[in-house]
């Protein structure tokens, strides 16, 4: 019996029409002629859904009892009996009731597959058990309910769902997801737009991840090399030198002009792990890349043309970017075909670009003589080795020696070749090769104790000896050379990446760089300057004036190193890190000076407002109180009860609305110089609520309340807390229109809970919303008899006081929702 297909539609959210696309995609095949079956479908309510269940078949649900609750599941014994060719299947990540076959309904589908039924499910992207953990961090909102990877992916056809975010938000806000007491609460959590945005992202990548691992299992398993265009991929060949930034860009604007295009870079490195290139420059080139949105790899192997086209088809790539070569003509003859070449014959179906540069084509200069691999102390017993070796294998020798052993002689001075080659290097061995190849001349080839040779086979011998014995020795000194050059990149890598590290990890930059400095040098003390000699960071001993190595950082700073000498490959790895530090200062000095101006501009900011409302605002009530109190004064006995009541409430009014106006500001100062006291302590949400309420006077007939009775006390300064809702409150019912109510709701997400203030006035453009916050700013508002603008600053400040944040949101259908968000209250744990 063959096994039946499984169709899964993934969505990013509940909503987005999974399983109307379901029941539209079962009576669509039923009309072509297939016996269709609803296996379990779940409606929730929804009217267009339940229209699209006419005309299809439904097998009843199988109803079990569990806690004294009487629960529908899928009858799998009933849809096995009733063997449709194609089952509908709603929500495959469903756990069953108590008492099923199964515990999940994926199992189900499982079974209906082996018995040769096509299935039809649907499945929402945070119920993959890979994804699980990412979707609780986006949303808050722990998955109980998953399905094996292996399951999804064993599907025969995946597809996605989609909705956009503000769409499905539309959707949920006329009714058509949720019922209207849900809907506020949805919006604000699970549903908000950014959430909606990163999931749909998730579910497009997880599905464009999985079309491409179909893709190379298909290639795999038909022995596919060549190259599929589906994707354009490039791949840029790093090797560390200057024309890395122009091969990354080029390959960056090739990337860019294809739609979709992946941009990767990839450097090869040798098996001895050697680099020849400056430090720090593939570092940078990395992150070049990565800034670009491509990725880097470093793969190694020894021959760099193959292993360069070989990673490009395990990629799949379509072009490859190369530079042209950096060698001379005359280097270029002497070598043959350079990497370009060869890259460009294996590369077969790939395009190659090659991309002039700078440094391409560089004269040609004879290398350099550079010191030996070994320390001199090596390299002196390597001679008296040499020295001592020799004469004593000669005695040894002369004792034991016939006419037929002439070969274990000249093996047993070339052991002796190779011994002072290993201990010495190249030059010990060249002499103990010269003075061997003499040695047995004189003693063991005829004519005896003389350096003239009769036979020309033995002088032949001889020759081919000693340039055997110098060509071991060479290849000894070479292998000694890398292996110190290996250990000093390694060395070199791991001082950057330790410095990196450090940073990263939340190091003071410039304390960090000053400490890996003198660890990696090993050196007695370091420490940095400024232009005036001040102190900027120490590390080890106190440096002597006069007896440090200066290296001028700009004309910012200095480091003084003491302790050593360093050599030039240590200078060159010094200049990276100077290059960092002056990096790091200019970027500190930036950051200092823009904090400086931002405060700056803020304080100035707040003083002319200030000086605005102090000749505007807090004029017109004293201006009010003064001439009240004047005219009781001045008429005397001459004015009527009835005057001299309303002179005095005028006076009383006017400096009520003055002591208020002064105390805000007093607030909003105390705000801003961060000297506000909170106390916090668990507050019960619903009491300040209710006490805010009755300090504005408002009741059932402006306000609609939709709290959750099971929200747990929040962690604030209930008198704080109070001010920010009565400022919120009366904002939200200045700004309501009167045919709608204020709205407060309380709900929780994760440790968080929420009070949200909606009403559904004009609201504020987006580009505005982060001004409502500023002080003295009431964003056109010109009733001079409501305060000073200062309400809402006054709100983010307590709130942000306590913990917590302020933020406004569009209402759906208009107006302004204000947020607050603040930590639960920790629950104590009973002694």
């Amino acid at each position: 019996m063959r096994r039946g297909r499984l169709r899964v539609l993934l969505g990013a959210a509940p909503g987005v029409g999974k399983t109307f696309e379901m029941l539209q995609e079962g009576r669509r095949l039923q009309e072509d002629g297939r016996d269709v079956a609803v296996a379990v479908v779940e409606t929730h309510g929804r009217a267009a859904t339940q229209a699209q269940l006419a005309g299809l078949e439904i097998i009843p649900r199988r109803l079990l009892e569990h806690r004294g609750v009487e629960l529908g599941e899928m009858d799998l014994e009933a849809v096995l009996a009733r063997h449709p060719s194609l089952a509908l299947v709603d929500e495959l990540a469903h756990t069953n009731a108590p008492g099923s076959r199964h515990d999940k309904r994926w199992q189900d589908v499982e079974a209906l597959l082996d018995a040769g039924i096509d299935v039809v499910s649907t499945l929402n992207i945070q119920h993959i058990a890979s994804l699980n953990d990412v979707v609780e961090k986006i949303t808050g909102v722990a998955q109980r309910e998953t399905v094996p990877d292996a399951v999804i992916r064993s599907a025969d056809q995946i597809e996605v769902v989609d909705l956009a975010p503000q769409s499905l938000r539309d959707r949920l806000s006329a009714g058509s997801v949720y019922p209207a007491e849900r809907i506020d609460a949805a919006l604000s959590n699970y549903f908000r737009l950014g959430n909606l945005t990163a999931l749909r992202e998730l579910a497009l990548l997880w599905l464009a991840d999985e079309v491409d691992t179909a893709l190379k299992s298909y290639r795999a398993e038909h022995g596919i090399d060549g190259t599929w265009n589906a994707r354009e991929r490039i791949v840029i060949a790093l090797t560390g030198g200057p024309e890395g930034e122009t091969l990354i860009r080029r390959g960056a604007r090739i990337a860019a002009r294809a739609a979709g295009g992946e941009l990767l870079a990839v450097h090869i490195s040798s098996q001895d792990g050697l680099r020849t290139e400056a430090p720090g420059a593939l570092a940078a080139q990395r992150a070049l890349v990565e800034s670009l949105g491509g990725t880097y790899h470093q793969v190694v192997g020894d021959d760099v043309p193959r292993t360069l086209v070989d990673f490009a088809r395990s990629v799949n790539a379509s072009q490859l970017v190369i530079g042209v070569s950096r060698r001379g003509r005359l280097a270029a003859a002497l070598s043959g075909p350079g990497i370009g070449a060869t890259v460009i014959r294996e590369s077969g179906d790939i395009d190659v670009h090659m991309v002039t540069h700078a440094a391409a084509g560089g004269r040609f200069a004879l290398p350099r003589l550079t010191g030996g691999a070994l320390s001199i102390q090596r390299r002196i017993l390597g001679f008296a080795v040499a020295l001592v070796g020799g004469p004593l294998l000669s005695w040894l020798l002369v004792l034991v020696s016939r006419d037929d052993t002439i070969t274990a002689d000249v093996l047993a001075y070339q052991l002796l070749v190779v011994i002072v080659a290993l201990i010495g290097g190249i030059w010990p061995a060249l002499f103990a090769a010269v003075l061997s190849g003499i040695t047995l001349d004189f003693l063991f080839v005829d004519p005896l104790y003389t350096v003239t040779i009769s036979d020309p086979a033995h002088a032949l011998a001889l020759v081919l000896y000693v340039v055997i014995a110098i060509l071991v020795s060479w290849i000894v000194d070479q292998a000694a050379r890398r292996t110190r050059i290996a250990r000093r990149a390694a060395a070199e890598s791991e001082l950057l990446a330790t410095v990196s590290g450090s940073v990263l990890r939340g190091e003071s930059a410039v304390p960090a760089l000053i400490s890996r400095t003198r660890e990696a040098f090993a050196l007695a003390g370091v420490r940095l300057l400024d232009a005036d000699g001040e102190v900027l960071a120490t590390d080890g001993e106190p440096v002597a004036d006069g007896r440090a190595t200066r290296v001028a950082i700009g004309d910012r700073a200095v480091l003084e190193l003491h302790g050593g000498e360093l050599d030039a490959s240590e200078r060159r790895l010094l200049d990276v890190i100077v290059a960092q530090l002056g990096a790091t200062l200019e970027r500190t000095d930036l950051t200092e000076t823009a904090r400086s101006a931002g405060v700056l501009a803020e304080t100035d900011q707040v003083r002319s407002a200030l000086l605005s409302a102090v000749s505007h605002d807090l004029r017109r009530p004293l201006a009010a109180a003064v001439a009240a109190v004047g005219g009781l004064r001045a008429a005397g006995g001459a004015l009527s009860d009835a005057d001299r009541a309303e002179l005095l409430a005028t006076a009383d009014e006017s400096l009520a609305t003055l002591s208020s106006l002064v105390t805000d500001l007093l607030d909003v100062s105390r705000v801003q110089a961060g000297v506000l006291a909170v106390s916090l302590r668990p507050v019960d949400a619903a009491d300040v609520i209710l006490a805010a309420l009755d300090e504005l006077g408002l009741g059932p007939d402006e306000i609609d309340l939709a709290l959750d009775p099971d929200l747990p006390p929040l962690s604030a300064d209930a008198v704080l807390l109070q001010r920010v809702l009565v400022n919120v409150l009366a904002n939200a019912h200045r700004h309501a229109p009167e045919s709608s109510r204020v709205r407060v709701t309380t709900s929780r997400l994760a440790g968080t809970a929420e009070l949200r203030v909606i009403d559904h006035g004009v609201g504020v453009p987006a580009e505005r919303q982060g001004d409502i916050f500023a002080p003295f700013q009431r964003l056109g508002d010109t009733d001079n008899t409501i305060g000073l603008g200062l309400g809402l600053a006054l709100s983010k400040g307590f709130t942000e006081g306590m913990g917590g944040t302020l933020t406004p949101e569009d209402t759906p259908g208009g107006g302004l929702t204000m947020v607050i968000a603040l930590p639960v209250a920790p629950t104590r744990t009973p002694a």
